[in-house]
């Protein structure tokens, strides 16, 4: 059987071959190869338009955002329903505008309410949609109407997907189902360590109480019975005040750029490496995050094998037992109070992600 397997593997790469595509040739094999044994189970048709649809819908979302790989993104939610005239609604319009002017793009559902606010205040040029097919309430909002940087999935979970892998700051405004599901999905994934750190803003209308009436339930029923951690609540930040939103966003990446799991490793890249007493009061602090060893800081070249992403960026390396994803947020906003960081505007910064 195994020897079978290798040879419809190897059929596979053949025919790679022969159309010519050599980027990532043993990955395509393997999807090609996979494709294969999944008719060789027969499923039932039901089920392979199943992946088809998601595999599809997958290569469309790629191919949108690849050339926009270097700019960070920001993920709107909340309801469809918010009127115009609705204060949350002028809310989101003004974070949208204030977060592209930061150097920001933001990905919506494209909807109307929040999401359409979200666009108008960033401006079709710094805007993705990533529509759902819905049988009601969701229209392709003016916007983002017509644009290359729109796609319509047909799937939640693909479309949920997209949101996830193509973001690097959620902000979250008073919604529905749809925005509970997204914000405690996403709590969800930063908490288990499935999705890297990211900022998560929940904000609303100056005075409002929508958020803070959320946090109330989670402290009182989820904290108090030890469902959650108390670190988990590092997690989030609550305001009514877009600039305060905006600001911790981006002072999130003020010193941490990105990071990368390798062997068991944590590889973090920074703009700024931390001094010696920085450095041991560090290794001091977060001991509880190390598995084995402690934390080395490294160049980017000594650190990651080649080609190497932003090889001009030190490195933090260490061995995380990942039982706290949310003492790693801890570490990273220590490090973006570390002295000595460059003055860069938001604006440039956040358009070089380079990545």
């Amino acid at each position: 059987m195994k020897a079978g397997k290798t040879l419809a593997l190897e059929r596979c790469r053949q025919l790679l071959a022969e159309l010519h595509i050599d980027h990532d040739a043993d990955l395509a094999a393997e999807i090609v190869q996979a494709a294969l044994r999944l008719a060789a189970d027969k499923p039932g048709r039901a089920d392979m338009k199943l992946v088809l649809r998601a595999l599809k819908e997958l290569r469309y979302g790629f191919k949108m955002f690849r050339p926009y790989h270097d700019r960070r993104k920001v993920s709107i939610f909340g309801s469809a329903r918010t009127a115009r005239t609705d204060p949350d609604y002028q809310t989101a319009c003004d974070f949208g505008r204030q977060i592209a002017t930061a150097g920001f793009m933001v990905i919506t559902g494209a909807g109307s309410g929040i999401m359409e606010a979200g666009h108008e205040g960033a401006g079709q040029a710094n805007s993705f949609g990533v529509a759902i097919k819905l049988p009601f309430e969701q229209e392709t909002n003016p916007v983002i109407a017509g644009d290359e940087k729109l796609a319509h999935f047909r799937y939640f979970f693909s479309r949920k997907l997209m949101f996830v892998k193509e973001t690097h700051a959620v902000a979250l405004f008073p919604g529905g189902f749809g925005t509970h599901d997204e914000a405690f999905e996403l709590l969800t994934l930063v908490q288990t360590g499935r999705a890297n750190p990211m900022p998560l803003v929940m904000i609303e209308r100056p005075g409002g109480d929508y958020w803070p009436c959320w946090e109330r339930f989670v402290r009182e029923n989820l904290l108090r019975r030890n469902l959650i951690s108390p670190e988990d609540t590092a997690l989030w930040t609550i305001t009514d005040n877009v600039r305060q939103a905006v600001d911790a966003i981006t002072t999130f990446y003020r010193n941490y750029h990105s990071l990368r799991f390798r062997d068991g490793q944590i590889i973090m890249r920074i703009r700024h490496a931390p001094d010696e007493s920085e450095i041991n009061a560090l290794r001091h602090d977060f001991a509880d995050l190390f598995d084995r060893g402690t934390l080395a800081l490294l160049n980017g070249r000594e650190s990651e094998p080649a080609p190497v992403p932003v090889p001009e960026m030190p490195r933090l390396v260490f061995e995380f037992n990942r039982r706290s994803p949310a003492r790693l947020y801890m570490l990273i906003d220590r490090l973006n109070r570390l002295g000595r960081l460059d003055s860069t505007p938001d604006s440039q910064r956040n358009r070089r992600a380079g990545y």
